[in-house]
């Protein structure tokens, strides 16, 4: 089997459409930053980007993004990237003849966002806009007028776990990452 040594995307011209519905803290988050988090976890990409991997062989290989559209297929030759014409593999993939390495280039991503990745996103940004009043890395507050208090308690790992409390992960599970 083959193993994918390196994965270059680039950043896609725009995002997909915000879902409708949001509060008025998640409508207002930077779209990149919330799909910055949904598109690492999972395989898919919803908007066109270009894409380069380099591979080494033998084996079969298949673009780990979908969908994907390979332009071309170079070979190092020991002082630089040649064309070559690689064997489709019975998986819809390519079959690397020998170590190589292989050099991929193409685009991943472009259709419709399917209902669940769009709930996913409602969620992860409605997650990041929740409000919290405690200052900037504090994981408690604690504040006082007269007799009224309030105390404010967010976990130090919210952020890093954002993903999985705020049940975006869940929904995402059928487009997740198999390796």
């Amino acid at each position: 089997m083959a193993a994918t040594l390196q994965q270059i995307e680039g950043v896609p011209a725009a995002w997909p459409t915000v879902p409708a519905g949001l509060s008025v803290e998640a409508n207002a988050l930077d779209p990149a930053f919330v799909w910055g988090r949904i598109e690492p976890y999972t395989t898919c990409r919803f908007t066109s980007r270009s894409v380069a991997w380099v591979v080494e062989g033998p084996g079969e290989w298949m673009p780990p993004l979908a969908p994907a559209t390979v332009a071309a297929v170079e070979g190092w030759t020991g002082m630089a990237w040649a064309a070559v014409v690689l064997n489709p593999s019975p998986l819809g993939g390519y079959d690397l003849p020998a170590v190589g390495p292989y050099r991929f280039t193409g685009t991943a991503g472009g259709g419709v966002v399917p209902a669940p990745v769009s709930e996913a996103y409602r969620r992860l940004a409605e997650y990041f806009g929740a409000p919290n009043d405690s200052p900037p890395g504090s994981a408690d507050m604690q504040s006082a007028i007269g007799p009224i208090s309030e105390n404010i308690s967010r976990q130090a790992t919210w952020l890093a776990r954002a993903m999985i409390n705020s049940g975006a992960a869940d929904l995402l599970r059928p487009y997740r990452r198999a390796a």
